[in-house]
């Protein structure tokens, strides 16, 4: 598989640039930067510590201080890298064979930015069961964006959310609609397994509120805990 340059996207994270070049030879989906990357990791960069806003609401939630975390289906890795920058330091990044040269090469382009290549890994999510053990369970956070685009990938990507994910750990998901079926189902499976929270657009960044695009928390439902009886309205 050759990685064929095509259009560079550059993500501005505090001091540093990102510059993630697509492939567009590719034929696979994965090879392209989408808009959630950029919209999850410029909402942590205005939350993150430290923080000016005092009256900071995810101050807990995005100090990464000591967290395990791994991303599924990270593509051209912008959101893994960005989270790098703020500070999640122990990250690793995966997705399916097709997607790893531009994978590769990203991390590869970056690494000066980066101070260090990222670890990465091959993860089939249709084949989680055998593969995540692999890569050691459980995380404090599963990172996934623009993940949701085909309806018989949705179950697995479910359950290895769940499979990945500590029982107090969160899911970080930026989510935009590409297929009414996969949407569907993808949230009344997310209902059975986890509390969803969306994040209000205003406190997206500013310059990359998108309108289509959107951030959401999901946590673990605790046995015996409240029941959430439908997905958020405005999904």
């Amino acid at each position: 598989m050759k990685f064929t340059d095509s259009p560079v996207v550059e993500l501005p994270v505090r001091t540093a640039v990102l510059s993630l070049q697509q492939d567009n030879g590719s034929l696979h989906v994965g090879t392209s930067v989408w808009p959630c990357s950029l919209v999850l990791v410029k909402f942590a960069e205005r939350w993150a510590p430290p923080s000016p806003d005092a009256q900071n609401p995810y101050a807990n939630l995005l100090d990464f201080h000591g967290k395990r975390v791994v991303e599924l289906g990270a593509g051209c890795g912008a959101a893994g890298m960005g989270l790098h920058l703020l500070g999640l330091t122990d990250i690793v990044l995966t997705d399916i064979p097709a997607v790893m040269p531009a994978l590769k090469h990203n991390l590869k382009r970056n690494k000066p930015v980066l101070g260090k290549t990222l670890k990465h890994a091959i993860v089939h999510w249709n084949k989680a069961a055998d593969q995540t053990k692999s890569l050691s369970p459980p995380y404090d956070v599963v990172v996934a964006t623009d993940v949701v685009y085909i309806e018989e990938t949705v179950g697995p990507l479910v359950s290895t959310m769940e499979a990945l994910v500590k029982d107090d750990g969160v899911v970080l998901l930026g989510y935009q609609l590409r297929s009414p079926e996969a949407h569907q189902l993808f949230w009344e499976m997310c209902e059975r397994v986890f509390v969803i929270e969306k994040v209000p657009h205003q406190d997206l960044h500013p310059d990359y509120a998108y309108e289509e695009a959107d951030v959401f928390v999901l946590r673990k439902k605790q046995k015996g805990g409240p029941t959430q009886d439908a997905a958020p309205e405005s999904v």
